[in-house]
């Protein structure tokens, strides 16, 4: 079954290293197939490793840490051509579509090429649960912070906006992060905007924000938001629960 409400789980984490494999998954993927509300059958989850350039040995290892978790996992490669003609009845059959890590500007190049932008809103509609982390993480909102032209961060504009909010990841492990976001919320580039140290999830029902949850203890969430008074960025931290 579908879950309830549309959902994403937007991450700064998600995998370990594994005991017997490269690769396990950790609680913040556990909690984005609980999410999914999946019984009776092993949950289907959906690697989608673009913006790492869908790499060959990525995709065996997330199929590996599958195996140990009783989940079939399945790709969705876009090079060098997709997988099938239908791309929105491949993204429908599965109860989690897990986006990996690397540049998200190309990551968004790309899908627009395919038409995956208008494919992942029907699946997230019809309750198919979005996750990932970083660049899978930033492409579900407005935009964020990004080391995809180089070391210097810059800021993309252009995600996906299913979530009108700017999203920074990486918070507490790149020094660069949490100034860059501070500045371009600060100059009105980027709305508000939700952050993730390193473990931790944000957890969005439809586009309300509704909790934060960590898979390391003492690792944080945080809101940047405009004072216009002032013309500066305001941080808050968030509740965040431990899964």
């Amino acid at each position: 079954m579908p879950a309830e409400q549309p959902t994403i789980l937007a991450t700064s984490g998600g995998l370990r290293s594994g005991r017997r494999t490269f690769a396990e998954f950790d609680k913040l993927i556990h909690f984005a197939l609980d999410l999914s509300g999946v019984e009776g059958r092993a949950p289907r989850l959906c690697h989608v490793g673009t913006a790492g350039g869908d790499q060959r040995a990525m995709n065996a290892n997330m199929a590996e840490a599958g195996r140990v978790a009783g989940v079939d996992v399945s790709v969705l490669n876009l090079f060098t051509m997709p997988p099938t003609d239908d791309l929105e009845d491949y993204v429908l059959s599965h109860d989690v579509i897990w986006v990996g890590g690397g540049s998200v500007a190309n990551l968004l190049a790309v899908w627009e090429v395919h038409g995956l932008g208008a494919v992942f809103r029907t699946a997230w509609e019809a309750g198919v649960v979005l996750s990932g982390v970083s660049a899978g993480s930033i492409c579900w909102h407005a935009g964020g912070a990004t080391d995809s032209f180089g070391p210097d961060l810059r800021i993309v504009t252009n995600g996906l906006g299913f979530l009108p909010y700017g999203n920074g990841v990486h918070y507490d492990s790149e020094e660069q992060r949490r100034p860059k976001i501070h500045e371009a919320v600060a100059s009105g580039v980027l709305p508000a905007t939700y952050c993730t140290d390193d473990g931790v999830g944000l957890l969005y029902r439809g586009t309300e924000l509704v909790e934060a949850v960590t898979e390391r203890p003492g690792s944080g969430a945080y809101v940047v938001v405009r004072d216009d008074s002032s013309a500066t960025a305001q941080e808050e931290k968030l509740d965040t629960r431990l899964l």
